[in-house]
């Protein structure tokens, strides 16, 4: 019983840390002067990435390389699938945010990348390098694509947290340490409940962390998605769900590949990266062709993940078998 309150409770703990850090680290730099864009694009964005980060670098130093990538590979794959797929029973969601479709692209391509990358084996220094490399290209761009578009919101920033953040000084701070201070407490908590999951199921650490720990990590973007469609506002979840698989990929395994080597577990290589790189080219055809994303379109990506979820776990208790496309 432990180690589920201790996943639970872990997972509760970093959502919370991390959403007061992005509040107040948004108060202090509004403070500073910071323009919005700079502010949705930095600490938003890697705020909201923080309990993915947390989780990976603690995963990746106790030597649970399956949860340190699982999580990371898990949260695309669910974010698309779950994420998108959820607030279409709702209401038809619709693509019409600028920009999503060289974000799409984008994404597309950086998954590539990133499966190129683990074929290797382990992502080491190198790769990591290289990952962030790409996160200030498309940093660099997104700044320069939305002055261009006369100061029109990028699909990185969350108006919300951008509205709500404290407006007193002493809260801010008090925000920002109680975030910093969580997040580490969180990731421990986390990690080992998840581990000890993993060996009371009989799984790879890798099927826990693609499916518990990345639904876990999930949960917020699908808060936001069901809310906005409720609202109507559904549309805002496509940009929001890019953003948010880009920065997985290139911020958090490339921080966390730079500061220690991961090894790719072989069931990842030959089956879930796949799985990620379909996800991700369901979204060319939405964001290029403006596709809706209707009712049916929504069943059949939740049904989908359902039995990505049931092969994972079939997959996770014959860790020596392979299903994937073998090079």
């Amino acid at each position: 019983m432990m180690m589920y309150l201790h996943l639970v409770g872990g997972l509760l703990l970093l959502l919370i840390a991390g959403d007061l850090l992005v509040r107040g680290a948004i108060a202090l730099a509004t403070r500073l002067g910071i323009p919005p864009l700079i502010i949705g694009l930095t600490i938003v964005s890697f705020g909201t990435s923080a309990p993915e980060l947390i989780i990976s670098l603690r995963a990746a130093f106790e030597g649970a390389a399956g949860i340190a990538i699982g999580n990371v590979v898990g949260s695309n794959i669910t974010n698309i699938l779950l994420v998108l797929g959820m607030p279409a029973l709702i209401r038809m969601t619709q693509c019409t945010e600028n920009g999503v479709r060289s974000s799409t692209v984008f994404m597309m391509t950086i998954s590539i990348v990133f499966t190129a990358l683990c074929w290797q084996g382990v992502l080491d220094i190198t790769a990591g390098i290289i990952l962030l490399s790409l996160l200030a290209f498309f940093l660099s761009w997104t700044v320069w694509t939305s002055r261009k578009q006369k100061g029109e919101p990028c699909d990185l920033m969350d108006g919300d947290m951008l509205d709500e953040a404290p407006s007193s000084l002493g809260l801010a701070v008090l925000f920002t340490v109680v975030g910093i201070i969580g997040l580490p407490i969180g990731g421990n908590f986390t990690i080992d409940g998840a581990t000890a999951i993993a060996r009371t199921w009989g799984v790879s650490e890798a099927t826990i962390g693609l499916t518990v720990v990345a639904l876990g990590t999930s949960l917020p973007e699908l808060v936001t998605t069901l809310v906005a469609a409720i609202r109507n506002q559904g549309a805002v979840a496509i940009g929001n769900v890019v953003g948010s698989n880009i920065f997985n990929i290139l911020a958090i395994m490339g921080l966390t590949a730079t500061i220690i080597p991961i090894r790719v577990p072989s069931e990842v290589i030959d089956f879930d990266l796949w799985i990620m790189l379909a996800s991700s080219a369901l979204m060319l055809p939405v964001a290029l062709l403006r596709m809706n994303i209707t009712r049916m379109r929504g069943i059949a990506m939740l049904i989908a993940y359902a039995t990505y979820i049931a092969v994972v776990f079939k997959v996770g208790e014959l860790p020596d078998i392979s299903l994937g496309i073998k090079f």
